[in-house]
Parts: C-alpha cells; sequence; structure tokens
C-alpha cells in the first residue's frame, strides 16, 4: 500500500501548491482545509471532512490512515500554540508516522516577530514528541511586500534600513516537495526557507515603483508611530504587535538571513522581487 500524505491548508497558497505538486508526482494525499469547497480537485487526492486544529477528534479522524502531515501553521491568533499542539497529538493519534512543519525564520522564545514565537514553541512541541519531523523555517513571503504599500504608494513600519530576505510562496512549494519526496535524510533537520538577495524596504520600494509605474516610498516610523498609523484598523492588540514587531524584526536583522534551501533542495534559483512582481501582476493592482 502507497503511504499517504495530509495536507493542511491545502486551500492556501503554501498547502494548495504543495498538493498540487504531490499530485503531479502521483501521491496519495489528504487534504485538510476550513473550507472543503474550497480543496482542489487533484487525482489521488481525498478531501477531508472540516477539522480544525483545535478539535483533536476530528483532525484524528480527517487524519486516521495518513502517514506524513505536512502541518501548515495556524492562522494567528492567541490560542495557536495550544491549536498547533492538539493538532500534533491528534495526528500521532491517528498514527502518522512523520510531520514536515511550516515555521518562520528566526523563530525562537524570544523573537522580535512575535508570532514567531509560537513557531518556536510549536517546534520544541513535535520534537518532545519524538516523531520523526522536519521544520521550514520561512522567510518573509514575496507577495506581503505589495501589501504593505498603501493606495497612497506609502510603505510605513519602524524597519529602520534593515533587510529582507523574502521568499516566494512557489519556491516553499518546491522545498516542501522535495523534503515530502525524500525517504529520510531531511528527518530532523531544520531549514531555513528564503530568497537570496536581501532588500531593504527602500529597496523594495523602487521596485514596486518600476512595476507599477508610480512612485512607491517607504517611510520609517518610531514603534510609536507605527501604533498609531494602525490604530483605525480596530485590530486587537496582540494582532497589532505582530504586525509592528515584523518590521521590528526587519530592522534587527532577523529576516535578512540568506540560505541557500531553495537552490540546494530544489536544483533552482529562488524567485526575485521584479521575477515575482512580473509574474504576479495583480499583487500591486492597488498601485496602478
Amino acid at each position: 500500500m502507497s503511504s499517504v500524505i495530509a495536507v493542511t491548508g491545502a486551500s492556501g497558497r503554501v498547502g494548495g501548491r504543495v498538493a498540487r505538486r504531490l499530485a503531479g508526482r502521483g501521491l496519495k494525499t489528504r487534504l485538510l482545509g476550513r473550507d472543503p469547497a474550497r480543496l482542489p480537485d487533484l487525482p489521488g487526492a481525498v478531501k477531508a471532512a472540516p477539522a480544525p486544529y483545535g478539535d483533536g477528534e476530528a483532525m484524528r479522524r480527517a487524519l486516521d490512515g495518513a502517514d506524513t502531515l505536512f502541518l501548515v501553521s495556524a492562522h494567528e491568533n492567541p490560542d495557536r500554540i495550544q491549536d498547533h499542539r492538539t493538532a500534533v497529538d491528534a495526528a500521532l493519534a491517528a498514527g502518522v508516522g512523520r510531520i514536515v512543519y511550516v515555521s518562520f525564520l528566526g523563530a525562537a522564545p524570544q523573537a522580535t516577530f512575535t508570532f514567531a514565537r509560537d513557531h518556536w514553541h510549536t517546534e520544541r512541541y513535535i520534537e518532545a514528541r519524538g516523531v520523526p519531523h522536519t521544520f521550514l523555517r520561512d522567510g518573509w513571503y514575496l507577495a506581503a511586500f505589495p501589501a504593505m504599500a498603501g493606495e497612497d504608494g506609502v510603505i510605513r513600519g519602524p524597519a529602520g534600513d534593515g533587510r529582507v530576505a523574502a521568499v516566494a510562496h512557489e519556491d516553499i512549494a518546491d522545498v516542501a516537495a522535495a523534503v515530502l519526496l525524500g525517504d529520510g535524510e531531511h528527518d530532523g533537520v531544520t531549514y531555513d526557507v528564503t530568497g537570496e538577495e536581501a532588500l531593504t524596504l527602500a529597496e523594495v520600494a523602487e521596485e514596486l515603483s518600476r512595476a507599477a509605474g508610480r512612485t512607491v516610498t517607504y517611510v520609517p516610523e518610531t514603534r510609536a508611530e507605527a501604533y498609531a498609523s494602525r490604530a483605525r484598523y480596530g485590530a486587537e492588540h496582540w494582532e497589532v504587535t505582530g504586525w509592528v514587531t515584523s518590521y521590528e524584526a526587519m530592522a534587527t536583522g532577523e529576516l535578512g538571513t540568506v540560505a541557500d534551501t531553495v537552490r540546494r533542495l530544489t536544483g533552482h534559483a529562488p524567485m526575485t522581487l521584479r521575477e515575482y512582481l512580473a509574474a504576479h501582476p495583480r499583487s500591486y493592482a492597488h498601485l496602478v
């Protein structure tokens, strides 16, 4: 009997791409997502019933019969660490024998970017359970850069002159597929998954200007200014703190790590910001 790989977040930008790559290689997959109607129709894929990470029994049923779990981290929320732990426990109860977890670059208990701390705690929990595992510490997404610019053509945040080695979802999926297709050589390994160019936000603004045909600028903020400029969204404090500290992590250099993982595991160079913008013009349509 061939093995089954369960892919969470299979309707999302990482999980969906991974699911398609595995299907293209003829593998059997179990697709999980918050809305089964949005899950892709793929050969060899079975769509699981809705199973929130925090619902251990639903997760166990959804993962029953799967051998490997590709675990995309849950959307940010105050209970994310516990949700991840519940999902991991459910996977082991269902007989899953390997977990590939989508973590974040610089995950650490005192990481500047507060959301990165959740990933460190999740990694340690998976390690403590003794299951073979691989951690993919993805960098900042290239797709996030256009969204950082408002319709006024300004990127605002306390990033200073820090550099960011952002990575495309496509490259993350290629790396994940390579790991999932491996026979064990990736067990126990933590990979930083980044682009190979580390840009300041001023340089990002220049690339957006070139693509959009209008001037996009970066305006550094202080922490107080960053909180004030985001108050209009009405988000909870923990969420705004995540937004602000993501920029502060850029300033400290925590998002500037340049790794060769994409090239080593996939055989091709990671996408640059210029290439990404050329391939995804809709990402900056609000700036045109």
